[in-house]
C-alpha cells in the first residue's frame, strides 16, 4: 500500500482535494479516469475521459455510468461492492455516433465506516494503446488498431486519412497477414459513412455460383434450394462500405457484373428481372498485381481502372523492421494483462531471431508466435525455448544459406545487436533503443560500456 507523510493530508486540504485529483488525472492522458457513487452515478470525469469518449463532463456528471458509456455488459459499478477491485477487465463501450470501443477496465471500490459500498474510482485504457518496453504510453503509434512507425506504412495511413473523406474507390495491395481488412475498416471509420454498415466478403472463399448469390442476392426459386429471397452484401451494405477481399480471384463473368454496379450503382439479383439501386462505396484488396492479371487475361482492364482509383500499398513485415519490436511488445502487453504469465524482457538471442526472421505470415504470424510463447513458456523473460521450433533451427533469418557457428555466435552478440539497431534506425538512438526493447538509459549505458559510437 502506498505511503505518505503526515504533512501530505495538510498539504492536500490546503490545495483542495478536488484540484489535486483533477491535476493528477490530467497526467493520465492515455485513458479515462472517473469516479462513481454508491448508485453508479458519475461524480468526476477527467479530461482524458472527455478526449477518449468525446463527452464533456457536464453531459455525464450525475448520470449512471452504464447509461453514459453504453456498456455491453461487464461494467457494473455496484459489482465492486463484492469484488473490491477489478484489474484489466475487458469491456465494450460506445462513443457518440455508435462507434464501439474496447477498453481495459481497472477499478477500486471505497467503503464507509459501516462497510457499505460508497463508490469507486475507475480507469479505462483503450485496447489500441500500447505500453511498450520503454515504459511510456505509445498511443500515437495506433491508428484504428494499426500499429506502425515504418515510413512506408505511415505514408499509407496518411493516404487513408485523406481519401476517407472522399467517395473514391480504393484498392489495397499487400501480402496475406499485412492487415488489409484492418486498413479497410479504418478507412470506413474515418469516412462520412462510418455510422452505416461495413461488410466484408472474401472473393476466394466461395464457388462462383455461391459468390454471385452472396454478392448480388437471389430471388425465390432462382435455383434449387432458393426457398426465399436473399439480400446480397451489396444490398445489405447500402449507404455504407463493402470490402471485397482477394478481388483478383473474381471469375470473369462476375467481374462484368461488378463493373456494372460500379458504373450504374445498380444490379439485378440472381433470377430476378428488376434492378436494385444501391449507394455503396467499394474498397477492394488483393495480394496479386492486377496489371499482371490483366496481361494474363484473368482480369478485366476496365474493371482494374475502376477499382484502382486510389492504390494503397502495405509493405510486408520483413520490410518494416522497426515495427517488429513495436508489435511484439503490443502483443506481449495484451497477454500480460490476462494475468497468467507476465513477460517484462526478451532474451537477447531470442530478440535477435525475432528481428532477423522473414515473417512470411506477416503480422498474423507474429501474433501467433507470441501466443505460442505464452502457452509453452514460463517466467518473466521470453527465451529462445519459448519460440516455435522454426526459430530454433540453424537457418539464417536473413536468407536461406546456413550460418557458420562463428557467424551464428556473432549474430547473438549484444555489441553487434546494438550496432545493427543503430544502422537500421539510421542513427536515431531513441528509435534504436526502442527497436531493441531497451529504455534510453539502458541503451546509453550499454553503448558507453561497449564504446559504441553512433
Amino acid at each position: 500500500m502506498s505511503q505518505s507523510s503526515p504533512f501530505f493530508n495538510r498539504w492536500l486540504s490546503q490545495n483542495g482535494p478536488d484540484q489535486v485529483l483533477s491535476i493528477l488525472t490530467d497526467l493520465v492522458d492515455a485513458g479515462a479516469v472517473f469516479a462513481v457513487d454508491a448508485e453508479g452515478k458519475i461524480l468526476f470525469w477527467s479530461k482524458g475521459a472527455e478526449k477518449l469518449f468525446g463527452l464533456m463532463a457536464e453531459s455525464v456528471l450525475g448520470r449512471a455510468c452504464a447509461e453514459a458509456l453504453g456498456c455491453d455488459g461487464g461494467h457494473d459499478p455496484c459489482g465492486l461492492a463484492e469484488l473490491g477491485s477489478i484489474k484489466a477487465q475487458e469491456v465494450q463501450l460506445k462513443r457518440p455516433g455508435g462507434e464501439r470501443l474496447t477498453c481495459y477496465r481497472t477499478a477500486r471500490a471505497f467503503f464507509d465506516a459501516e462497510g457499505q459500498f460508497a463508490g469507486a474510482l475507475e480507469f479505462l485504457q483503450p485496447q489500441t494503446a500500447t505500453f511498450g518496453a520503454i515504459g511510456q504510453w505509445d498511443n500515437d503509434d495506433s491508428f484504428h488498431g494499426i500499429l506502425s512507425r515504418d515510413p512506408a506504412m505511415l505514408e499509407a495511413i496518411k493516404i487513408i486519412r485523406n481519401v476517407a473523406e472522399t467517395e473514391a474507390t480504393v484498392l489495397i495491395r499487400g501480402e496475406s497477414g499485412t492487415g488489409k481488412e484492418l486498413v479497410a475498416r479504418a478507412l470506413h471509420q474515418e469516412s462520412p459513412r462510418h455510422q452505416q454498415p461495413f461488410l466484408a466478403i472474401n472473393c476466394a472463399a466461395l464457388t462462383p455460383s455461391l459468390l454471385e448469390s452472396e454478392l448480388f442476392g437471389h430471388v425465390k426459386g432462382a435455383f434449387t434450394g432458393a426457398v426465399r429471397n436473399h439480400a446480397g452484401v451489396f444490398q445489405r451494405a447500402d449507404g455504407g462500405t463493402l470490402f471485397l477481399d482477394e478481388v483478383a480471384e473474381l471469375p470473369l463473368e462476375l467481374q462484368a457484373k461488378l463493373l456494372r454496379v460500379l458504373q450504374e450503382q445498380s444490379f439485378i439479383p440472381v433470377g430476378g428481372d428488376e434492378a436494385i439501386s444501391v449507394d455503396v462505396r467499394i474498397i477492394a484488396a488483393t495480394h496479386r498485381s492486377l496489371r499482371e492479371e490483366v496481361k494474363a487475361g484473368r482480369f478485366r482492364e476496365d474493371l482494374m481502372y475502376r477499382l484502382r482509383v486510389v492504390p494503397v500499398f502495405l509493405p510486408p513485415l520483413r520490410e518494416r523492421r522497426l515495427d517488429v519490436n513495436l508489435l511484439l511488445w503490443h502483443q506481449i502487453d495484451r497477454h500480460n494483462l490476462r494475468g497468467r504469465r507476465h513477460v517484462n524482457s526478451i532474451a537477447p538471442n531470442a530478440m535477435r531471431r525475432l528481428l532477423d526472421y522473414q515473417w512470411p505470415g506477416n503480422v498474423r504470424e507474429l501474433i501467433n508466435v507470441v501466443e505460442y510463447a505464452f502457452a509453452v513458456g514460463r517466467g518473466n523473460e521470453l527465451s529462445m525455448e519459448d519460440l516455435p521450433p522454426e526459430f530454433r533451427e540453424s537457418t539464417a533469418f536473413t536468407g536461406n544459406e546456413r550460418l557458420s557457428p562463428s557467424k551464428h555466435a556473432r549474430s547473438q552478440n549484444e555489441v553487434e545487436m546494438i550496432r545493427d539497431a543503430i544502422q537500421v534506425a539510421d542513427g536515431n538512438l531513441e528509435a534504436a533503443a526502442s527497436y531493441l526493447g531497451m529504455s534510453r538509459a539502458t541503451f546509453w549505458r550499454k553503448r558507453k560500456k561497449y564504446k559504441i559510437d553512433s
